[in-house]
C-alpha cells in the first residue's frame, strides 16, 4: 500500500531532492521520456517523471479495484447467506467464500508481487501474506472479509493520494481546447495548442481565455479566481493583461497572445502544484528511510508470536493485518494534499511542501516597502526646480529619461507628463542601475535621474533643500553638468497592511522589519504607521541582502517583496514570498512561495495554515500509531480477531482522511469579497 502512496503523492522513487538538472538537460530528458512512450505506463494519472496527465484508463484502474471489491464482496456475502439459509449446502457456501476471497485478494497480491519484482519490501507483503495464510488455513470467509476491507482501504488511499492529479485535471478543464483566431479580420476556429505568440484571438462573453494575452480591443469583467483565489471579478480594458483559464464574463474582447502552453500563468500554476505534491516533508523522508525495515521486523514478531502461541495462525494473521501501517503512511500525505489545495484556493502557490512546513517556524518577517506594504502606485506630488529651471522643463527631461523604464517611479513621471501634454524627447544609451536610477543621452548630453547618494558618488553637488520634503520619495535630475532639481513622489499604504502586521503579532511573530531604498523620513513615517519594529532606509539590493543575512543569524526569516527588484533578498531569506506574482516569471522563480494576489492578508493565513498542517500531521501520527501499535498489542495477547483487525484498519484510515480534510476550509473567509480600499 505504501508503494501506491509513494507513486501518487511523493513522486517517483528516483526523485532526489538534492539532485538538480539544468533546464536544457531536463527538457532533453522529458523529450526522450515522451518519445519512448514511458508515459503510457501512467495512463490517466500524473506521470511521476514528466508531470503530465496521460490519456488512458487511470481512473478506470481505480474503478477496476472497486469492481473487484463489489464482485468479491457479493461472493463472500453469498457464502454467509448460503450458510444461514441453506445449512446443508456447506460445500457451496465454502466454494462461494473461496471465489470471493480470491477475487478480492488478486489486486492486493499483484501489488505485493510487483513490489518484490522491483526489489522493494513494503506493507503490501504483510497484507498479502495474511490473506494467503487465511486461505491456506481453509477459513475462506475470514479471508474474504479481510481482503474486502483492505482493498477498500487501498481504494480510499488511491483516491486520497491523487490530489495532484485531480487538481491538475481541474486546471486543464479551465483552458479551452479551441480558440477563435483572427487573421485579416476573418475569424477561424483553431486548436488552442496551435496558437503562437503575437496571434490575435477573439474571446466572447462566457468563454475562458485559452492563453495569456493583452487586450487590444474591447472591455469586460474577468473572473480570475482560478489564479488569484479571489471571488471578486476584475474590470479589464485595452492594454490590460488576461490569463489562460480565467473567465471572460461580460463583454467580447480581442487579445494579442503573449504566452502559450506551459509558459502561461496557468501552466506555471500546474507545475508548482506538481512540484509541491511531489516534494517531501522531513517526516515523510524519515518514514521512507525506515519503511524497508518495518516489514521484516513485523514478520519476525509474527514468527515469535506463532512460536509462543503454539502455532496459532489466527493470532499471527491478526497481527499482520493490524500491523499494516496505512494510517501512519497516510498521516502526512493527506494533510499535505489538503493544505496545498487550501493554499492554491487562496492564490498561494507553494513550490515545495517543505516551504509550507517552514512557514510555521518563521519568527521574523522582513518586508519591502514599495509595492508590498504600499500599493506601488507612486504619484508625483511636487516639482522642485533649481536655478530658474521651469517646472515643465524639469518634468519633461525626467520623463524623457525614464520612458524606457518599468519602475513605478518612471511610470508616475510618464503619467503626469502625459496628463500635462508634454512632448517627450527621444533618449539613447539607456541604462538602468537597480536601486540607484537611470542614465541616458538626451539631446547629445548625459542625463541622470536617480537618488541623491548616487549622483553625489558621480561628483554632482546636491543642494541641501529637501528638508521640507518629508514623507516623499525624492528623485534628482541632472542634465549635462547641471542639477535641474528634484521631483517628490508619494505612495499609499495598502489598506490591509496594518491589519496584516497585527495578525502576524497575534500568531507570535516576534519581529517585523522593513527594508527600502527610500529616504529615511519616508521609511520612518511608514514604520510608525504600521508599528514596524525596525527599518533600514536607502538600501541598495545588496544592502537588503546584508540585512536579511544578519537577521537570519538569530531567527528564521521570511522575506516579502514584489519578486522583481527584491529577487536577491527573496533568495537570501529562509523563506521568500513574492507578492502579486500573477504573470511574473521573475516573481515565481525567485521566491519559495508565490502569492497570485497583492492581498497581504494571505501572509498570516499562510502562517496559520502551516501551523494547522503541522498540528494535523501530529494528530494523524498519534491516531495511526495508537491504532497500529495498540492493535498489535491486542493481537499478541489474542484479544482481537482477524476480521476486527481489518475493520479497525479501515476505520483508522478513514479517521485520518477526515481529520486532514479539515484543512480544506482554512482561510475560507479570505475568498469573500474584499472590503473597498
Amino acid at each position: 500500500m505504501e508503494s501506491i502512496i509513494k507513486n501518487q503523492v511523493r513522486g517517483s522513487e528516483h526523485d532526489n531532492p538534492g539532485s538538480q538538472l539544468s533546464i536544457s538537460e531536463r527538457d532533453r530528458n522529458m523529450k526522450e521520456h515522451k518519445e519512448h512512450g514511458h508515459c503510457d505506463s501512467h495512463k490517466g494519472t500524473v506521470c511521476p517523471t514528466c508531470g503530465e496527465i496521460s490519456s488512458g484508463t487511470g481512473h478506470d484502474r481505480s474503478m477496476g479495484r472497486l469492481s473487484f471489491a463489489l464482485l468479491g464482496g457479493c461472493f463472500t456475502l453469498n457464502s454467509y447467506l448460503l450458510q444461514w439459509l441453506l445449512p446443508d449446502y456447506k460445500m457451496a457456501a465454502e466454494f462461494s467464500a473461496l471465489i470471493g476471497a480470491l477475487i478480492l485478494a488478486v489486486p492486493i497480491i499483484l501489488t505485493a508481487v510487483k513490489d518484490l519484482f522491483y526489489g522493494k519490501v513494503y506493507m503490501n507483503e504483510l497484507v498479502a501474506l495474511a490473506i494467503l495464510a487465511t486461505i491456506a488455513g481453509g477459513d475462506f470467509q475470514t479471508a474474504g472479509l479481510i481482503a474486502f476491507f483492505l482493498l477498500l482501504t487501498i481504494i480510499i488511499e488511491t483516491r486520497t493520494a491523487s490530489g495532484a492529479q485531480r487538481s491538475i485535471e481541474e486546471l486543464i478543464k479551465l483552458t479551452p481546447t479551441t480558440a477563435h483566431l483572427l487573421v485579416d479580420g476573418t475569424e477561424t476556429e483553431v486548436e488552442a495548442g496551435e496558437l503562437k505568440v503575437g496571434d490575435l484571438v477573439r474571446v466572447r462573453a462566457g468563454e475562458n481565455f485559452p492563453v495569456d494575452g493583452i487586450i487590444v480591443r474591447g472591455e469586460s469583467t474577468v473572473n480570475q479566481a482560478s489564479i488569484t483565489g479571489e471571488s471578486l471579478p476584475v474590470d479589464k480594458t485595452a492594454n490590460d493583461d488576461v490569463y489562460a483559464g480565467t473567465q471572460n464574463l461580460t463583454g467580447g474582447v480581442e487579445i494579442k497572445v503573449t504566452k502559450v502552453g506551459e509558459d502561461t500563468t496557468l501552466g506555471k500554476v500546474k507545475d508548482m502544484i506538481m512540484a509541491a505534491e511531489h516534494s517531501k516533508t522531513p517526516i515523510v523522508r524519515i518514514i521512507d528511510n525506515y519503511a524497508g525495515y518495518y516489514t521484516p521486523t513485523v514478520l519476525m514478531l509474527a514468527g515469535v508470536t506463532w512460536w509462543f502461541s503454539d502455532g496459532n495462525m489466527r493470532q499471527v494473521i491478526t497481527l499482520m493485518v493490524i500491523a499494516c501501517p496505512c494510517a501512519i503512511v497516510l498521516a502526512t500525505p493527506t494533510a499535505v494534499v489538503a493544505a496545498v489545495a487550501a493554499a492554491a484556493r487562496l492564490g498561494i502557490l507553494i513550490k515545495n511542501v517543505g516551504h509550507l512546513e517552514l512557514a510555521a517556524k518563521i519568527r521574523t518577517f522582513v518586508f519591502d516597502k514599495t509595492g508590498t506594504l504600499t500599493n506601488g502606485l507612486l504619484s508625483v506630488v511636487r516639482l522642485n526646480p533649481f536655478d530658474g529651471t521651469e517646472p515643465a522643463e524639469l518634468l519633461r527631461v525626467a520623463a524623457s529619461a525614464e520612458q524606457y523604464s518599468n519602475h513605478p517611479t518612471a511610470k508616475a513621471m510618464q503619467k503626469i507628463a502625459q496628463e500635462a501634454g508634454l512632448t517627450l524627447t527621444d533618449a539613447s544609451d539607456f541604462s538602468e542601475i537597480h536601486g540607484k536610477g537611470v542614465s541616458v543621452t538626451l539631446d547629445g548630453k548625459k542625463c541622470l535621474v536617480g537618488r541623491a547618494a548616487w549622483l553625489t558618488e558621480l561628483g554632482y553637488n546636491i543642494p541641501a533643500e529637501e528638508a521640507d520634503a518629508d514623507n516623499m520619495s525624492i528623485v534628482y535630475v541632472a542634465w549635462g553638468e547641471k542639477i535641474m532639481g528634484w521631483l517628490g513622489l508619494r505612495d499609499k499604504l495598502r489598506t490591509e497592511s496594518a491589519q496584516m502586521i497585527t495578525d502576524l503579532r497575534a500568531l507570535g511573530i516576534r519581529h517585523c522589519a522593513m527594508v527600502t531604498g527610500d529616504r529615511r523620513s519616508v521609511a520612518e513615517a511608514v514604520a510608525a504607521q504600521l508599528n514596524i519594529d525596525e527599518f533600514r532606509s536607502e538600501c541598495l539590493p545588496e544592502g537588503k541582502v546584508e540585512y536579511v543575512n544578519e537577521a537570519s543569524l538569530s531567527s528564521t526569516v521570511a522575506v516579502v517583496g514584489d519578486g522583481v527588484n527584491d529577487a536577491p533578498a527573496l533568495a537570501a531569506g529562509d523563506l521568500g514570498i513574492a507578492m502579486g506574482a500573477i504573470g511574473s516569471d521573475v516573481a515565481i522563480n525567485s521566491a519559495s512561495i508565490a502569492l497570485m494576489t497583492n492581498d497581504l492578508r494571505r501572509i498570516p493565513a499562510l502562517v496559520a495554515l502551516s501551523r494547522q498542517m503541522r498540528m494535523i500531521i501530529n494528530q494523524n501520527l498519534f491516531i495511526g500509531m495508537a491504532f497500529v501499535f495498540g492493535g498489535m498489542l491486542l493481537a499478541v495477547l489474542d484479544l482481537m480477531t482477524p476480521i476486527a483487525a481489518a475493520v479497525f484498519h479501515t476505520l483508522s484510515t478513514l479517521l485520518i482522511i477526515f481529520n486532514s480534510a479539515r484543512l480544506m476550509r482554512s482561510g475560507e473567509e479570505l475568498t469573500l469579497i474584499k472590503d473597498n480600499d
